[in-house]
């Protein structure tokens, strides 16, 4: 999913893109570089996205960060439970590179 991400970035022209392996490694970079965004997965181990999502909320010096949350479930619950813990946007599997550009185009208004 890293790859494809990181392509489709690629392909709408962002390419300055560090990824993370799983949600813990992305936590340790957000506390130590400064990101404008980030584009998780919900689906990790050992930490979840929403995890990491409340982990970045919790911090003050990310609090604001921009965060979409990507995942193959649509279910309502999820969407909402993402919403509350403080997601910017949430993508559904699969999506297309005009889907992602638009995502991210809402968040950077």
């Amino acid at each position: 999913m890293r790859r494809i991400v990181r392509n489709l970035l690629d392909k709408i022209g962002y390419k300055d893109v560090e990824e993370a392996a799983n949600g813990v490694e992305a936590l340790e970079k957000i506390k130590s570089t400064q990101y404008d965004m980030v584009i998780s997965d919900w689906n990790m181990e050992p930490m979840t996205g929403i995890e990491l999502l409340k982990e970045v909320r919790a911090q003050p010096s990310t609090a604001k960060m921009l965060f979409i949350m990507v995942t193959a479930e649509s279910k309502t619950e999820n969407v909402i439970a993402a919403k509350q813990a403080g997601a910017s946007q949430y993508i559904v599997k699969p999506f297309t590179a005009e889907t992602l550009k638009a995502k991210i185009s809402s968040v950077l208004v």
